[in-house]
């Protein structure tokens, strides 16, 4: 494998009533942290299923490095991926569970305690699986994404069962694989995670390309709209009267609302005239949460 570049070109799954992902084409470059993001059902996994050869694309192409997953020579020792949280007998232990892997893939039983070290699991390396945590399970199939040293690493929702230490652990963890010139696309929920960790993001849904460039560039691409947050007993209400001002409001977190296209005098005076009743309008610049509602609010599907 010449380098670890990933690159998506016109992807497509087509099932019998839905199109999963359409028409997708994105690259992920190495040395750099991917964020892979999109709603509930955008097409996220099915993606990267396909990126794995897992599931056989409709149309277009997905590689690793030049090469289909698939046609990698020894494609442990190139990539290492973790789709969920990781799975083994219950009764055996996280060494164990690791040292079949090894023994499978020709790799020597040692890598087993050298990743348990890299993913903080050696003083639960003597416990049995059915005893582990979420988030050890997470780091478990971390590890074993490791042992062969690969170049590029593909993780989907990793910090899903991790603690705030846990999620700051991984932060650093990837930042650092990142830095020795491995390629890491990651997909994630947790946005504002994603604004600390990504170098770069590709924001899909519906399962079409949204966004791709660097975290800054996509948030700085909202900065002359604005941000307005609100909150109101008639969410409703306000949706409709900012959209008779031109402008677009979608649900925010902690049950707010966050409007884009108009000012802060703009959202107030369409909220006045509809009588609908404010509890906080307040401008804001664009952060990454904000910025994905208003890209995304209109194409989330069921996928």
């Amino acid at each position: 494998m010449s380098d670890g570049q990933i690159v998506v070109s016109d992807l497509t799954k087509h099932y019998k009533r839905v199109k999963a992902v359409d028409h997708l084409s994105f690259t992920v470059e190495p040395g750099r942290v991917t964020g892979f993001l999109g709603p509930n059902g955008a097409g996220k996994t099915t993606t990267l299923r396909m990126l794995l050869n897992l599931v056989t694309p409709t149309a277009g192409t997905a590689t690793i490095g030049g090469h289909r997953y698939a046609d990698l020579p020894d494609p442990i020792r190139h990539v290492g991926a973790v789709l969920e949280a990781s799975s083994a007998h219950k009764g055996r232990t996280g060494r164990n569970h690791l040292r079949v892997i090894c023994a499978a893939a020709g790799l020597p039983d040692r890598r087993a305690d050298e990743v348990l070290e890299i993913v903080g699991l050696t003083p639960a390396a003597k416990r049995k699986f059915k005893g582990y945590s979420l988030g050890m399970r997470q780091r478990l199939g971390i590890a074993a994404a490791l042992l062969g040293d690969p170049r590029v690493l593909i993780l989907d929702e990793p910090a899903n069962g991790l603690d705030p230490e846990g999620i700051r652990w991984m932060r650093d963890l990837l930042k650092g694989l990142a830095a020795q010139g491995r390629t890491i696309l990651v997909s994630s929920h947790l946005l504002s995670e994603m604004e600390l960790l990504a170098d770069d993001l590709v924001i899909i849904a519906a399962g079409q390309l949204v966004r791709q460039g660097t975290v800054s560039q996509i948030v700085d691409s909202m900065a002359n709209q604005g941000i307005v947050r609100v909150r109101t007993p008639n969410p409703e209400g306000l949706v409709a009267a900012v959209a008779g001002k031109g402008g677009t409001a979608v649900p925010g977190p902690d049950g707010g609302l966050i409007v884009t296209g108009l000012e802060l005098a703009q959202v107030g005076s369409a909220a006045f005239t509809a009588g609908v009743e404010l509890h906080e309008l307040t401008a804001d610049g664009p952060d990454l949460e904000a910025v994905f509602l208003a890209l995304t609010h209109d194409k989330a599907g069921i996928r």
